[in-house]
């Protein structure tokens, strides 16, 4: 039976929601996934195209914030760091795996090396039967991609379950975009996000998250609940009670809060 929880999130999820989000104010607290967010989409992570101007004014809206922004991604924080080189914003990494707060300090939730191994091999072995099909180990959790082969969809999925279902330990399969995530249980980006506004800077101000991704829909309901601003990029049934149409969308948002300050 569904209980009054459940069924409030079933029904919030059936709701279009078309709203665009109100503006950024510089008391608030920014979170902000990278693909599909801030960067469009590519066939492999490795292929992603950066806007050059991206950093700049990730730093300027930074600053405006007081330092209360974060990027909260599926990607290793290595990895993300690589599109950005030289800025060390916060970050949660591989859907909360691994955390850099405000002040530097790493936190990391590891999980079993020797069965994370394990899975990687055997999810090697099926992309290379399957040409298209990649495969990304970021350090404490992994993920196929099946852009270039969509019609394999159903096949994915099924395999990784079947191959988790057989080895040791708690592990959580998500699907994505295109791809299927594993990693340890009880690791999300709601969890990530909790874990941010209970420290400085983010404490005590609004949380503002802006995802597009099935596993960003976490992040959604921690922000829902704490009053904050959940934001969906592009169309599909959501949590968040506002939306905006693209990745151009998003960069005009948050272009309106330097305009603001720059008034002010």
């Amino acid at each position: 039976m569904m209980r009054d929880g459940e069924a409030a999130d079933a029904e919030r999820l059936r709701i279009p929601t078309r709203r665009r989000p109100p503006p950024l104010a510089p008391s608030d607290a920014l979170f902000l996934d990278i693909d599909g967010t801030l960067v469009d989409l590519a066939p492999a992570p490795d292929r992603v195209d950066v806007d050059p101007t991206l950093a700049s004014a990730l730093v300027s809206t930074a600053r405006i914030l007081g330092g209360a922004l974060a990027l909260v991604t599926g990607r290793s924080i290595r990895d993300a760091d690589g599109l950005f080189p030289g800025l060390k914003l916060p970050i949660a990494g591989q859907h909360g795996c691994e955390r850099r707060s405000h002040d530097g300090t790493l936190r990391l939730h590891a999980s079993d090396a020797g069965t994370l191994d394990r899975l990687r091999d055997l999810f090697s072995g099926f992309a290379a039967r399957h040409p298209g099909v990649v495969v990304e180990h970021k350090g404490a959790s992994l993920a196929l991609h099946y852009r270039a082969v969509p019609g394999l969809a159903s096949h994915v999925h099924q395999t990784i379950r079947d191959a988790v279902d057989g080895v040791d330990g708690d592990w959580t399969v998500e699907g994505g975009k295109r791809l299927v995530e594993v990693r340890p249980e009880g690791r999300d980006k709601g969890r990530a996000i909790a874990d941010f506004i209970g420290e400085p800077p983010f404490a005590g101000r609004r949380p503002v998250f802006v995802g597009d991704d099935r596993g960003d829909e976490h992040g959604f309901r921690v922000v829902e609940k704490a009053r904050g601003i959940a934001i969906k990029v592009g169309p599909g049934h959501t949590y968040a009670r506002y939306r905006l149409p693209d990745i151009d969308a998003v960069r005009s948002w948050l272009a309106a809060l330097a305009r603001g300050a720059g008034t002010r």
